[in-house]
This record gives structure tokens, C-alpha cells and sequence, in this order.
């Protein structure tokens, strides 16, 4: 019903900066957010970052990225972007979106089973 393709990744150097995007595409029209996931070797799985896609312009942040990424949406075009400024080498890892239908009256959504379609990810490397 939803189809979900990351783009955007690549390998920068520490400090440096990256911005992802997001795109749903298919049946769009119920999302309610957005958000980033990511996976590093030997990690599991962790929040990064969200974003209602109603009014409003709700966004949570991991403690780890706050004040470096900035999660934005453009609705017309059914897409999220992630701008990653300030990399760390401990920002290397799969980033993957994913797209819920499901409303939460928090309007936060954190964790991974709030989420109902993810993309495949992208990869971001960065290095010394």
C-alpha cells in the first residue's frame, strides 16, 4: 500500500554534513508520521528521529542527534528530509525510514512498532 525509498547516504568525513530524504509513495493520503531509524554494526536497532505529518510540525530527537539533525517534511511531495550536520564516526550506520498510518493521541512516535512500512535504508559512512 506504501512504498517507502531512502536516499541521500554516503561517505563524508567527520564534521561534515549529509541530508537524506525520504519519499512515500502509493497510498499516502492517512500517514500520520515519519521518522529515521538507524543500525549500526553490532547495535541494534535505534530511534533517530520523527515528524507528524499533520499540523503542527511535531519532531523528537535521540539525546545522541539533537542539535545536529533536523527532520523536516514536505507534504506536497510525501517526503521527509534529515539534515545531518556535524557528523561523528558514531553517526556510521544503515539509516532507514519508515511510515505509519497509526495515530497515537501522544502524537510521538519513537519507537519501531508504531511504524507500519520501512524502506530498505542507506548507508552512511563517516570517516577520519
Amino acid at each position: 500500500q506504501v512504498t517507502v525509498v531512502e536516499s541521500g547516504g554516503g561517505l563524508v568525513q567527520t564534521g561534515g554534513s549529509l541530508r537524506l530524504s525520504c519519499a512515500a509513495s502509493g497510498r499516502t493520503l492517512n500517514l500520520n508520521a515519519m521518522g529515521w531509524f538507524r543500525q549500526a554494526p553490532g547495535k541494534e536497532r535505534e530511534f533517530v528521529a520523527t515528524i507528524s505529518l499533520r499540523s503542527g510540525d511535531t519532531t523528537y530527537y535521540a539525546d545522541s542527534v539533537k542539535g545536529r539533525f533536523t527532520i523536516s517534511r514536505d507534504n506536497a511531495k510525501n517526503t521527509v528530509y534529515l539534515q545531518m550536520n556535524s557528523l561523528k564516526a558514531e553517526d556510521t550506520a544503515v539509516y532507514v525510514c519508515a511510515v505509519t498510518e497509526r495515530w497515537y493521541a501522544s502524537k510521538s512516535y519513537l519507537h519501531e512498532f508504531q511504524y507500519n512500512y520501512w524502506g530498505q535504508g542507506t548507508q552512511v559512512t563517516v570517516s577520519s
